[in-house]
């Protein structure tokens, strides 16, 4: 066993890195600040109601009833530097599992300089979730970032991630981690049509030597967007393959664990009107894992209002 990590969030904290982004965009904001956001309603049907971070299934399904809230708001510094801040408010309430039912705010912000045809970023995010109305999960990030266009067709952008989060009641779930992503985006059509393919490599570090791993990610996006009757719809298809391999023994099982996760993702968003859109997702995940509790199947198929500003 490591020396125990003091329960913490390191030395990233809101206290730090927040006022920092904040102070930038606010410093500059009064004039040509661009404030948006969106209010939405739905409901979705769980096929398997769990807790994915406690690797917990109830193998039994619900509906639960969504609200979210969330603003954007951007500010060009100058042509070449811009930022921006988002904050999200989302609840999901289940019928029957009530003690499962979850509200979560987050915050972010983002500071991006365009130089030599390339796009340095630096973002910074930070989310709180209850369960039950009780202190749950508490998750950050920081991410430096390059980006810009190899070719009038491909888009390429590769990040760094440092992240941290902590488990209330659940200590040795405490971690953070390193990760390494690079995504390309292949465009046919401009923002009509477009490939989004992506791999990430991650090295989690747990308080519980049972819960580090190190993983790969792949995955794969297309989005089209459609004229249908007057107004333009967008359709998304994607899927992503997640490879965990722990370096501890799981003591449930006698060996080390490994997790082989599969999702599957459809979205449609159709305008009502300018403002008013009505989307349908589905989700489809599937866990293999020899870990019996981390071993299950689940389907979300979801529908909901969005009123946008």
């Amino acid at each position: 066993m490591r020396p125990t990590r003091p329960n913490s969030m390191l030395t990233i904290t809101p206290k730090t890195v927040l006022p920092i982004v904040l102070a930038m965009v606010l410093s500059n904001i009064a004039s040509a600040a661009e404030l948006g956001g969106s209010f939405s309603v739905g409901i979705e049907h769980d096929s398997n109601v769990g807790v994915d971070e406690l690797d917990r299934s109830s193998n039994l399904s619900d509906l639960g009833r969504l609200i979210s809230f969330g603003t954007d708001l951007k500010h060009d510094f100058s042509d070449t530097t811009s930022a921006r801040i988002i904050y999200d408010f989302s609840t999901t309430s289940y019928a029957e599992f009530e003690k499962l039912s979850r509200k979560t705010h987050s915050i972010g912000g983002s500071i991006n300089r365009k130089f030599d045809g390339l796009t340095a970023g630096l973002s910074y995010f930070l989310a709180d979730t209850k369960l039950d109305n009780q202190s749950f999960l508490a998750y950050q990030r920081i991410s430096p970032s390059l980006s810009g266009f190899a070719t009038k067709r491909w888009f390429f952008r590769g990040a760094y991630v440092f992240g941290d989060k902590t488990l209330e009641r659940r200590p040795g779930r405490d971690s953070s981690f390193h990760s390494v992503e690079t995504e390309g985006y292949y465009f046919w059509r401009g923002l009509r049509r477009y490939l989004n393919l992506g791999y990430a490599f991650r090295d989690e570090d747990s308080r519980a030597d049972r819960f580090d791993y190190k993983s790969h990610l792949v995955k794969v996006r297309f989005v089209e967007r459609f004229q249908l009757g007057e107004s333009l719809s967008t359709l998304e298809i994607g899927a992503r393959y997640e490879k965990r391999d722990y370096s501890a023994i799981t003591p449930s099982i006698g060996q080390e664990r490994f997790d082989n996760r599969t999702r599957v993702l459809i979205n449609f968003d159709h305008p009502l009107t300018p403002r008013l859109h009505w989307r349908f997702y589905g989700d489809y995940s599937d866990y293999k894992s020899n870990v019996p509790s981390a071993d299950y199947e689940q389907l979300i198929l979801g529908s909901a209002m969005e009123w946008r500003f």
